[in-house]
């Protein structure tokens, strides 16, 4: 029975008490009760909260993603590729019908060849080949699936980011994360569904386009974090407002959108009242969230973090805080790795900032037993050439053709290394993963088919993989 109905069907209002009202109002609590059930559960949605829980298309192995994107580009030579011939044939011309209408970024084609600069060993059960530089990673390479057939499209770093955010060299496009978070909504209603950090020297080249929620509405877009003092900036309130008058103030201005919402039903409003109401929970929710000292110091060490500092590891500590309280997608960009020159210094200092932490976000995300729904993706735009750049012997140049990225964790096989690389890590001959193919796979182990994720935009369904992109089954569990 509908209790207003009731009331204006002539009963005495000093009639109604605690016992009418549970009686006669039992089936309307329940109903709002269950309604709220299933939008937890992702069986509904309520129009005015666009990040809840909703259902893919098919059952997710992955329920969040932690993006480490490595801009500027890590040497795969150094790293992952292990190339004897390279340096057989070090300080010697490439092959003639190897570099025949190649293009690269400020390099001659015909630039001699560089063998790498580090040594190589097996790992593991698995027998992963990995670098020096990367002890840490060695340790659970096991857990890890390594990709050394990835291609792309773009050989300058902006467009090639956003590439690789986005699906698009393009201005303008959803990235990943908005996409992830268009498609599944958020598991937090305290903290933003989407976080972003940046570490390293300074951000991407491709700016805030690699977070950006394009022509998805705005609520989608990746919040950017600080890993020192206030989360997010102006999140404390300023001197002489206290909790109450933030209270009034922020009921009174989202009244007004509400009414305003009413009018126009534009979803921008919808983002701003769930922006302002966000915001106001996250004063409490995202301090304790970035409070590492709230850490056990085992824990700290894992990761070589210490609270107070602003760090790679500090940030890969945060992530995992993150995720574990619903954030749905995190991503952290670290912009030092185009070595253009001075390489044996420099990519030894980017994987002592690095390996560590990432190594143990597997370890940690394994143990605390996240791993298995939690997809890692590791690795930056493209790769680097076979060939020297300069007139000396440390610096190599843009090269889209053949690179090296790892995923663990979410569906993905473990132990595993996918795809190879000509004998001068030049061009892809066995098993070429496309960025499109990365992005449709990824997609898929959170639950859905990349041809139906569509958004309808000036007349035409959009997707994250534009008109291409196939399932790399040979990655999946």
């Amino acid at each position: 029975m509908n209790c207003q109905d009731h009331w204006h069907r002539g009963r005495d209002p000093r009639a109604i008490n605690r016992r009418w009202f549970l009686e006669q109002c039992g089936v309307g609590l329940g109903s709002l009760a269950l309604g709220e059930i299933l939008r937890e559960q992702g069986h509904a949605s309520s129009p005015a909260d666009p990040l809840a829980p909703r259902a893919t298309h098919h059952a997710p192995k992955a329920k969040r993603v932690l993006f480490l994107f490595m801009a500027g580009a890590p040497s795969h030579l150094e790293l992952f590729d292990h190339k004897p011939q390279l340096t057989r044939f070090n300080g010697t011309p490439p092959p003639a019908e190897l570099i025949k209408d190649y293009r690269a970024a400020f390099i001659k084609p015909s630039a001699k060849l560089l063998g790498p600069k580090f040594r190589f060993a097996r790992h593991g059960q698995s027998g992963a080949e990995v670098s020096e530089l990367l002890p840490h990673l060695a340790r659970v390479v096991d857990d890890v699936a390594i990709v050394k057939g990835m291609t792309t499209d773009a050989f300058n770093h902006a467009p090639a980011q956003i590439l690789m955010s986005t699906g698009s060299q393009i201005f303008g496009r959803p990235s990943l994360g908005a996409w992830t978070c268009y498609g599944m909504g958020s598991e937090s209603r305290d903290l933003p569904a989407f976080v972003v950090f940046s570490t390293g020297k300074k951000g991407p080249s491709g700016g805030g386009s690699n977070w950006g929620n394009g022509f998805l509405p705005s609520v989608y877009q990746g919040v950017q974090f600080r890993s020192s003092g206030d989360p997010v900036l102006y999140l404390s309130n300023p001197p002489g407002i206290d909790g109450e008058l933030q209270h009034d103030s922020l009921e009174a201005v989202n009244t007004l959108n509400r009414i305003h919402q009413s009018v126009i039903n534009d979803p921008e409003i919808a983002t701003r009242i769930r922006s302002f109401e966000m915001a106001y929970r996250m004063q409490a929710s995202a301090p304790e969230a970035m409070d590492l000292s709230r850490e056990p110091a085992h824990v700290r060490a894992l990761y070589g973090a210490k609270p107070g500092e602003s760090s790679f590891a500090n940030t890969c500590l945060l992530a995992r805080r993150l995720l574990e309280r619903g954030v749905r997608f995190v991503q952290i960009f670290h912009e030092s790795w185009d070595q253009h020159g001075n390489l044996t210094h420099d990519i030894k200092e980017n994987c002592r900032d690095t390996d560590q932490a990432c190594a143990a976000l597997v370890t940690d995300l394994k143990q605390r037993g996240m791993l298995e729904d939690t997809l890692i993706v590791w690795g930056g735009e493209f790769g680097r050439t076979p060939m020297v750049e300069g007139g000396g012997d440390d610096g190599r140049d843009h090269h889209p053709n053949a690179f090296t990225m790892w995923l663990a964790g979410g569906g993905v096989k473990a132990g595993v290394t996918f795809g190879e690389s000509d004998d001068l890590g030049f061009q892809v001959v066995r098993d070429r993963v496309h960025i499109h193919d990365l992005h449709a796979t990824i997609l898929h182990l959170l639950g859905f088919d990349h041809t139906r994720l569509t958004y309808r935009f000036q007349g035409r369904d959009f997707r994250l993989t534009d008109v291409s992109g196939e399932v790399v089954r040979g990655l999946i569990a």
